[in-house]
């Protein structure tokens, strides 16, 4: 069985930074990519970024690009999100996921692991 717990999510104001983390436990050898999606009020959960271990390669929501990095650490099956410049759209729960399969992509099943989600609050 694979935990996973985000944690950083809090109220900032627009065009502040905030640093979300994430990290996996139990049986995380099958962890070969992780990535965050959001869900706001009302909303369907969408995808935000992945990095995939091979290669640790990512991938970026054309709305987060420029202003969001993801990285991590394969070695602990954790993984951040940088969050620059951020705006009251950003409001939404953030979850983190982990997967076996490794493609890194923004298909919410390929992965398997999903957190409880942190709150992330930008005010204007």
């Amino acid at each position: 069985q694979v935990h996973v717990v985000e944690s950083g999510g809090g109220l900032v104001q627009a065009g502040g930074s905030l640093r979300l983390s994430c990290a996996s436990s139990g049986s995380s050898t099958n962890i070969n990519a992780m990535a965050w999606f959001r869900q706001a009020p009302g909303k369907e959960r969408e995808f935000v970024a992945s990095i995939k271990w091979s290669g640790d390669i990512t991938r970026s929501a054309d709305s987060v690009k420029g202003r969001f990095t993801i990285s991590g650490d394969s070695a602990k099956n954790t993984v951040y999100l940088q969050m620059n410049s951020l705006k009251p759209e950003d409001t939404a729960v953030y979850y983190c996921t982990a997967g076996p399969y490794g493609w890194g992509s923004a298909n919410p099943r390929e992965y398997v692991y999903w957190g409880q989600g942190t709150q992330v609050t930008v005010s204007s």
